[in-house]
């Protein structure tokens, strides 16, 4: 048998077991991000469908950003789940900060699944226009 086969008969396997079953394994996600960069910092956009702000912790230490995550597929009222891929997706990402940017003022927004942060960069790390003077 070879690896893809295993790995679908692995897939069947943990799908099949019931929803309360704390052996089946966790998938964590990369969650996709667009980063957009200026003079006054660094905008970082993360998609984490299904997220809420209770179940996402965003943490800075020695200079890295950590975003980690676990979304919440609840199954409506009235049916009943035949098959899941992922029935509750854990995210995470880790960037590394650049020594320009100041840390202590990220600024954090979660709206409909996208968190948007902002990362300023450091007063003294800015670009700042050097008056010249005549004689």
């Amino acid at each position: 048998m070879n690896d893809t086969m295993q790995l679908a008969k692995k897939v069947e396997t943990e799908a099949a077991r019931p929803e309360g079953d704390q052996s089946q394994r966790r998938i964590t996600l990369m969650p996709p991000v667009d980063i957009f960069e200026n003079s006054q910092g660094v905008a970082l956009w993360a998609d984490l469908p299904g997220v809420t702000k209770d179940r996402l912790d965003v943490k800075v230490h020695d200079g890295s950003l950590y975003i980690e995550a676990e979304a919440v597929v609840p199954t409506p009222a009235g049916l009943r789940l035949q098959h899941a891929e992922i029935r509750r997706p854990h995210f995470a990402r880790a960037f590394s900060l650049g020594a320009d940017l100041d840390a202590s003022k990220i600024d954090a927004n979660l709206k409909d699944g996208v968190l948007n942060m902002t990362i300023p960069r450091r007063d003294e790390a800015r670009p700042r226009r050097i008056e010249v003077r005549t004689h």
